[in-house]
């Protein structure tokens, strides 16, 4: 247990009262300057998913997030699905269901040196590519032909 008065006691012998200040061992303040830097130089992981579109300019949306135009990016917090919505004028409008997996580094344990104890920052970049489908508009003729089969077919079960 700590007490401040016996680790006051302990450090007096450490401080000459003339000089009024305190000196620090050679090998406590090596370990000192050590934890300092670690707490100082924490890691960090940076998530970004980028959703390209070929052509461009759609709109992007990511878990119901409108994330911009494509090109579009943003950073994540969590792993899993993801589910990306992506429209444009004269395509086909795609929802797609992604599913991000952690890299090595996030696994448990792993993650805590990761996120926590490496002196730096790691980047996990996520790039999804999309080919748009032109939209098909069906003649009007198409459409009712198809409609009067189906009526057949719900009269004649």
């Amino acid at each position: 247990m700590f007490h401040a008065r016996n680790f006051s006691q302990r450090l007096r012998h450490l401080v000459p009262r003339e000089m009024g200040c305190v000196r620090v061992p050679g090998r406590a303040f090596g370990i000192t300057i050590c934890l300092t830097m670690v707490f100082l130089n924490t890691g960090c992981v940076r998530r970004r998913m980028t959703v390209r579109t070929s052509p461009p300019g759609a709109t992007v949306s990511v878990d119901n997030q409108l994330i911009g135009t494509s090109p579009a990016a943003t950073s994540f917090v969590y792993y899993g699905t993801r589910e990306i919505r992506i429209e444009k004028d004269g395509f086909r409008t795609e929802t797609i269901r992604r599913k991000v997996k952690p890299p090595w580094y996030q696994w448990p344990v792993a993650e805590f040196v990761s996120e926590t104890l490496w002196p730096g920052e790691i980047r996990d970049e996520r790039i999804i590519d999309v080919e748009l489908v032109p939209q098909v508009i069906e003649s009007s003729e198409d459409v009712l032909n198809r409609a009067e089969h189906l009526r057949g077919q719900a009269i004649g079960s």
